[in-house]
């Protein structure tokens, strides 16, 4: 017989087994404890376990949609963290049941959009959301590099580089109009990261650049001042903390940015395969 939950009504590892045997055939491995799935996906990326669901056959489960909801880009939203059936249940109307479960709380929470990202090939997943109502909106690629060899610092203007808290990426924040930053940038996902680490480009008392990048070399968030871009800025951010925290690579991802893509182009990264879209529905 199956029945649904919300996660808050149950124990955590019927979620995580949940979770698990959904992406057991997922295209990109996933293979992560209970205690970094948990941080991970009910800290950072602001999911809610009283506004997630959990599909089970008799005590088995078997199908989960993970949802949170903040104001993305002035808008309130939910967003769908992850959406996972047990392979042998898929099509028998269980994600159905789970996405409406998902819909009718963001309408009941008065959010205006529902919002998810998925892999460019999940071709399955995107049938689905589309039939939904969703639309792909933005392209959200990701870049990597091992080699440092082509940032080297242009000195034509004079700035020092600070290890720095999150205050000046916040101040950055504010002042950001109309520009669009993947959720996993944003300063409400920043703010939540135990492994974070901040650096910013001065000029006298004048901020000229931040950058906020995690141990594994993910740069979250990249900043220029727009009037001292192309001056070697970014370069020398990366580089002062690729050292700093011993790096042995960088890896970024962004939504349809040309300023981003040329600096990377300009520095040498190299276009991961792996891609998604970024997909809205607006209720």
């Amino acid at each position: 017989m199956i029945n649904y939950k919300r996660c808050s009504e149950v124990p955590m590892n019927s979620v995580f087994n949940a979770f698990k045997i959904g992406f057991s055939d997922y295209m990109i491995k996933i293979d992560i404890s209970k205690e970094t799935f948990i941080n991970r996906f009910f800290n950072t990326e602001g999911n809610s376990k009283e506004r997630s669901f959990i599909a089970f056959d008799y005590n088995n489960p078997i199908g989960i949609i993970l949802g949170g909801i903040k104001t993305y880009e002035g808008i309130s939203t939910m967003r769908c963290g992850s959406f996972a059936i047990h392979p042998s249940y898929r099509g028998t109307g269980i994600s159905l049941e789970l996405f409406k479960m998902h819909r009718e709380e963001a309408v009941k929470s008065g959010c205006k959009q529902l919002f998810l990202e998925v892999i460019k090939d999940n071709f399955r997943a995107i049938k689905f959301y589309e039939n939904m109502g969703y639309e792909k909106i933005y392209n959200l690629n990701y870049f990597y590099t091992k080699s440092i060899k082509s940032l080297t610092k242009n000195n034509n203007v004079q700035f020092e580089i600070k290890k720095r808290d999150i205050t000046d990426t916040k101040l950055i924040f504010k002042n950001l109009k109309d520009f669009h930053i993947n959720w996993q940038s944003d300063i409400d996902y920043i703010q939540k990261l135990n492994d974070a680490y901040f650096y910013s480009a001065y000029k006298d008392y004048s901020l000229l650049g931040v950058l906020c990048i995690d141990l594994s070399g993910r740069i979250i968030f990249l900043w220029v001042n727009k009037h001292y871009r192309c001056k070697s800025i970014g370069k020398t951010l990366l580089t002062s903390a690729f050292s700093d925290l011993s790096l042995s690579k960088l890896s970024i991802g962004f939504p349809n940015n040309n300023l981003i893509q040329g600096f990377i182009n300009h520095v040498g990264f190299i276009k991961n395969p792996i891609s998604q879209y970024e997909m809205y529905l607006t209720l």
